[in-house]
């Protein structure tokens, strides 16, 4: 009997020693509580859309920022070239120009839907989210806000349109371009074109920010930040 409770404690021991040694190996999301990986998460997004997509909305947030700038779309490059060698540069550019004022416009709506999904994050997000690639939060965020993104950027690029005067310029464009001879006549949905571009921008922007903060130290603001992503530093 004694060497049946000898062997029985040896090997409670012994697995209780492999399993502390399993989790030694493990990321250690247990150093920060389950409500700060979350916290430190939601804090991340937070300052990736008021650093990042906040700047989209200013005039020019589009248009002069070269990552994110909205260019006559791929069946409407013959357009561009077309008018530019007729002498219609400046036209050309202005359609340009109004495409990006939309977008500008747009962004605005973004900020309540973005809240809401960093609000509802679940703690297996937050991890995933943590251990995951450069770009898992930016991920997250497209994963969950896309189609409410679309159903509020579409109508009011519609209505930018208008507002801008995009309406007017590429009424101009399209008539121009459609008289000079032997081109094909086009008729581009601009309104889907523009609503899809202005949501990559978004997205693209956000990357930057989570690249920075999860390859950047000094980019941690916060003791929270610092505390959170101190922990995806050793993944």
């Amino acid at each position: 009997m004694k060497k049946i409770l000898l062997l029985a404690v040896t090997f409670t021991l012994t697995s209780c020693a492999q399993v502390q040694q399993t989790l030694s190996q493990l990321p250690q999301l247990s150093n920060v509580g389950t409500v700060d990986i979350a916290s430190g998460l939601k804090e991340a997004l937070n300052k990736g859309i008021t650093d990042q997509v906040s700047k989209l909305t200013a005039v020019d947030g589009f248009y002069k920022n070269e990552a994110v700038k909205i260019l006559m779309p791929q069946e409407l490059q013959k357009v561009d070239a077309a008018l530019r060698k007729v002498g219609l540069s400046s036209l050309a550019d202005e359609g340009i120009k109004v495409l990006n004022r939309a977008a500008e416009d747009a962004v605005k709506e973004a900020t309540p839907i973005f809240v809401s999904a960093v609000k509802n994050m679940s703690f297996t997000d937050a991890k995933n989210i943590l251990l995951g690639n450069d770009s898992a939060a930016t991920t997250y965020l497209q994963g969950s806000t896309t189609t409410a993104l679309y159903g509020k950027f579409n109508p009011v690029i519609k209505s930018s349109f208008a507002k801008v005067g995009a309406d007017a310029v590429w009424t101009k464009i399209i008539t121009k371009y459609n008289t000079i001879p032997l081109v094909k006549k086009v008729n581009p949905d601009l309104t889907d074109y523009t609503t899809n571009q202005a949501l990559a921008g978004v997205f693209k922007m956000i990357a930057v920010e989570e690249k920075e903060i999860r390859n950047n130290i000094s980019a941690r603001t916060t003791p929270l930040l610092k505390s959170v992503f101190a922990m995806q530093d050793g993944k």
